[in-house]
């Protein structure tokens, strides 16, 4: 994933998570799914239809929150005129802050991923479950189930699957007709089934191939024993395709439904892919670590300079680092410092105390998602970024043991 990609992505996780913490006293947070090809004229219609509804809410204070959210929707279609590429998800309600009070509050968000359906859903918290699906990886995988009768070729994109074409065989069966020995027979039987091994593979290499090879992770095959196990042997596929079988697993189906059956048993498997790459990172950068190479490095001062240097080739970050950078200044010397908080903390929250040069209050005038800011820096001088799961050992490691910050150099700075 290159860079701007994966910083969208952990934009988008940090979004979802502030969204997941805000309630509604009733269900009074409303959630409006836009999909592109979703008329405004007939969503704004049917918001008055709730509003015209939401009057029958017995709570006072529920039904005009309701209404106050309903309203604020309307006046935020009226600048939609059409719903972006991806569709436009609003979230709008009055959420609770605490002390007896709410906040009238509004989120519009376009998503990575197109949205497939219209969806107006009210209640104490925001639906978030189709953005949420969005953040798993939507690559794409090959799929194909086979035995000596027929194959089925389908791609795997995120949770959806597609068949793709499907082969039947002339293979005769076991049992030879009278009048040809044994022999002769099985040698014909071979060879049919050599034809056919080889009509799978020229079709199954030619969806695969036909796929961006950005996007493109690998193939999984499925059927009885040993088909499956000679056809992978036989090496029928192209020979890139070949390199990217990721495993063979045993499936009874091999018409449509055999796809299905084969998705049902890549559970882990597929979470195990998704972390391969990550795992590959951090092996390096532990590697250069340990052998002491001088191309590891980690703390986030440490990297911070070799960032500004230009000598990192490989930022790596937790995507559970949750930090932010403020400048704490003096309005009347000018005396200014940086520090690092572990959240994020408004003026009103964290009082920075007494300028050490003049005695002035301080005061907090910037504050800075570290992450952004690493991610600026990185982005200004061509350095690449790996955001980390801490769902693997390596990669709690890179949270709990190294601060969530490590960097792979491009050379040695003694930093």
């Amino acid at each position: 994933m290159v860079e701007s990609d994966a910083h969208k992505k952990y934009e988008f996780k940090r979004t979802l998570e502030a969204l997941r913490d805000k309630r509604g006293r009733g269900t009074e947070l409303i959630s409006l799914y836009i999909p592109h090809d979703k008329q405004i004229s007939d969503i704004t219609s049917q918001l008055r239809e709730e509003f015209g509804q939401a009057s029958n809410i017995k709570s006072r204070v529920t039904r005009q929150n309701v209404q106050g959210a309903i309203e604020s929707l309307l006046s935020r279609l009226k600048l939609i005129p059409k719903a972006p590429e991806n569709g436009v998800v609003i979230f709008c309600g009055a959420v609770d802050i605490g002390a007896n009070k709410t906040d009238m509050q509004t989120y519009i968000i376009e998503p990575p991923e197109p949205i497939v359906s219209y969806k107006y859903h009210c209640d104490s918290s925001f639906l978030l479950t189709p953005l949420e699906e969005m953040l798993h990886e939507q690559k794409t995988y090959g799929l194909l189930v086979l035995d000596r009768r027929e194959a089925t070729v389908g791609l795997l994109k995120g949770k959806h699957i597609e068949e793709m074409a499907h082969l039947t065989s002339n293979v005769p069966g076991k049992q030879r007709k009278g009048g040809q020995s044994s022999h002769r027979f099985q040698q014909l039987r071979l060879i049919a089934i050599n034809d056919f091994y080889t009509r799978i593979g020229d079709a199954a290499s030619a969806v695969f191939i036909a796929i961006d090879h950005k996007d493109f992770k690998g193939v999984f095959i499925g059927g009885p024993s040993p088909t499956k196990e000679e056809f992978e042997a036989g090496e029928y596929l192209h020979h890139e395709i070949q390199k990217k079988i990721l495993g063979l697993f045993d499936v009874a189906n091999t018409d449509e439904s055999g796809l299905t059956e084969l998705f049902d048993q890549l559970g882990d498997v597929l979470s195990d892919v998704e972390v391969i790459q990550e795992k590959k990172h951090m092996e390096m950068f532990l590697r250069d670590l340990v052998n002491d190479t001088g191309r590891a490095s980690y703390g986030e001062e440490q990297v911070r300079k070799n960032l500004q240097m230009g000598s990192v080739e490989l930022l790596l970050l937790s995507d559970q680092l949750r930090k932010v950078r403020i400048t704490i200044k003096c309005q009347n010397c000018g005396f200014e410092e940086k520090k690092t908080m572990t959240k994020k903390i408004g003026d009103e929250e964290y009082q920075p105390g007494i300028c050490t040069k003049c005695g002035s209050n301080l005061r907090v005038v910037d504050s800075t998602d570290i992450v952004e800011e690493l991610s600026t820096i990185a982005d200004q001088m061509g350095t690449n970024i790996a955001f980390i799961s801490s769902d693997f050992e390596e990669g709690n490691q890179l949270l709990n043991a190294f601060g969530g910050i490590a960097a792979i150099l491009r050379f040695k700075t003694g930093i």
